[in-house]
């Protein structure tokens, strides 16, 4: 392996779910690096039917918390971003759910980033679940065509969340079930 496989390879492994934050600010600088990341994902045909919100407000954030039941940890974050389906980018040849997909590929780019920056984050979902979509729908006032996905609070670790080993032998199969 050489240096650079290594570092990323050591990224996805140091990679964890982050809920206790400082509730230090996070810089515009740092939202845009995650944003870039978040972009930079694979789309089904290139298509990218995504949007993305930046939040920073404290009210904002804390509006979000008071109506989403596993995201409490926003309320210390520094920022949050929500990753959102546009339902006015065309798909080709019927692939009308692939956005969600591309959606799933973008968050984790974001994670990943977080962890690579030093930051902490954490993947709380908004879709499937009509009552955290509508509650994200109305705090951010999104136009009805604009589907949230998920929201990732981010923010500066306590340092208190570790990396979990996941690796699994068991769950592997070779050549055939």
């Amino acid at each position: 392996m050489n240096d650079k496989t290594s570092i990323i390879l050591e990224n996805i492994m140091s990679r964890k779910s982050v809920r206790i934050f400082t509730g230090e600010p996070l810089t515009k600088a740092h939202l845009l690096a995650l944003l870039k990341a978040g972009m930079a994902a694979p789309s089904a045909r290139n298509r990218q039917p995504l949007a993305f919100v930046a939040v920073t407000d404290r009210i904002i954030l804390n509006t979000l918390g008071d109506g989403l039941p596993y995201t409490k940890m926003i309320y210390k974050a520094g920022a949050a971003i929500v990753v959102c389906g546009d339902a006015t980018v065309e798909l080709q040849d019927g692939a009308i759910d692939l956005w969600y997909q591309d959606a799933a590929a973008a968050t984790e780019n974001i994670l990943l980033a977080a962890e690579a920056m030093e930051m902490g984050a954490v993947w709380s979902a908004l879709y499937p679940y009509p009552e955290r979509e509508n509650h994200a729908r109305a705090v951010l006032k999104l136009p009805p065509v604009i589907t949230p996905f998920s929201i990732i609070p981010i923010g500066h670790p306590t340092g208190i969340e570790q990396p979990r080993d996941k690796f699994r032998p068991d769950k592997i199969h070779w050549e055939r079930w």
